[in-house]
């Protein structure tokens, strides 16, 4: 599969969260052309700040591998990462992070850009368009 169909998937699982009445983020991780995790926001559903797409992927990736580090893995994921979950995918050792739409108030480029492994590979743009919207329209409707 490409980069555009994996986050395809990652799209589906912010489609989830939009559903379920969550900030409409998404995530999978592959390994090995396999997605071995999804993950979707659920910070109002658990009333957790912590409990992001990418965090419920990574815990549920490690859980499947049967270890804490991602390495040989891909996160997928719809909107770029925070600083918290950038952090979190940092010593998770992952190999690659794609990203959907860029986050200019929160995302952790603008904060801490070294926050990923050294040897991780960032691509961002990835269906730009359709990630950035969903959350547009998510967070009009709120206003």
């Amino acid at each position: 599969m490409t980069d555009e169909q994996y986050m395809r998937q990652a799209l589906l699982q912010a489609h989830q969260a939009l559903a379920e009445g969550e900030i409409p983020i998404g995530a999978v991780i592959v390994c090995q052309g396999k997605i071995i995790a999804r993950g979707h926001n659920l910070t109002e559903r658990l009333h957790d700040v912590t409990a992001h797409a990418e965090m419920q992927a990574i815990t549920a990736a490690a859980e499947y591998l049967g270890g804490k580090y991602l390495k040989d893995c891909t996160l997928y994921v719809t909107v770029e990462p925070c600083i918290m979950c950038a952090g979190a995918l940092g010593w998770s050792q992952i190999s690659r992070v794609v990203y959907g739409a860029a986050d200019e108030k929160r995302g952790f480029l603008n904060f801490a850009p070294q926050a990923l492994h050294p040897r991780c590979e960032l691509v961002g743009g990835v269906l730009q368009e359709e990630c950035a919207s969903l959350m547009k329209n998510f967070f009009q409707k709120k206003r």
